[in-house]
This record gives structure tokens, sequence and C-alpha cells, in this order.
């Protein structure tokens, strides 16, 4: 007889402005930080408390999803890039979620793009089957 899944764990909360932050653990080897709304000065310090306790999880696999995000301004930027470096330790990347150009045009200028593994949708960045 196999032992019950344990439920879902999500952790969900609204932080300043319009940005919304949701850390959920859909199975045991993989969290994931959603975020949504606009990224920026105001902002940014709401995404790296968020950032904070993404890293601090002991799950392998790390995704950030960025589908629902509208505007990602350079602090927002500055803020993934040090969460990337605070991995190399770990020899651990981050993967991303990006889908729209707001989010992805600002990867791809400066360079950022190379230091996460950039995924279109959730389910490829956490190897769910669709």
């Amino acid at each position: 007889m196999s032992e019950p899944t344990p439920p879902r764990q999500t952790d969900s909360f609204e932080l300043s402005g319009e940005l919304g932050v949701e850390l959920s653990r859909p199975n045991p080897d993989v969290a994931v930080l959603a975020v949504t709304g606009e990224i920026d000065s105001l902002t940014t310090p709401a995404l790296e408390r968020g950032l904070g306790e993404l890293l601090a999880v002991a799950e392998p696999l790390l995704v950030i999803d960025l589908s629902d995000v509208s505007f990602l301004a350079s602090s927002g930027l500055a803020a993934l890039i040090r969460a990337a470096q605070r991995l190399e330790p770990r020899e651990q990347r981050l993967r991303l979620v990006a889908t729209g150009r707001a989010v992805r045009r600002p990867l791809e200028v400066t360079g950022s793009d190379q230091l996460f593994d950039l995924f279109s949708a959730r389910e490829s960045a956490t190897g769910d089957r669709v």
C-alpha cells in the first residue's frame, strides 16, 4: 500500500505595490515562485523578499514564474541576477518562466539570460507533464 501524497504547500502573499508573489512546492523536488504584476523600483524589495524565501528552501529545482509580469525594470533585473549569483556556490541555476517581451527583452539585451535556464511554460520548467 502506497503512502498518501502530502498536500501541496503554498505560501501566498500580496506584497507592496502591484506585485503579487506565491511560493509553492508542487512536488518534493520543486519550489516555484510565481510573480504577478509590475516589477519596478517600488516593488523590487517585495520581489527580493520572495526570492529570499525561494532560495531558502531545500528543493533541488527552483523556478521563478514571470509569465504574469507585465513590466521588468532594471532594479528587478538586478534582483534576479543577485539571486542567480547567490546560487553559484550551490552549483544550482534558477529556471525562469518568461513568456512576454516585457521580461524576455531586458534579459536578452543585457545578456542576463545566460545566467538562467529560460522556459516558455511552467510545466516545462518544473518537468510536469501537461
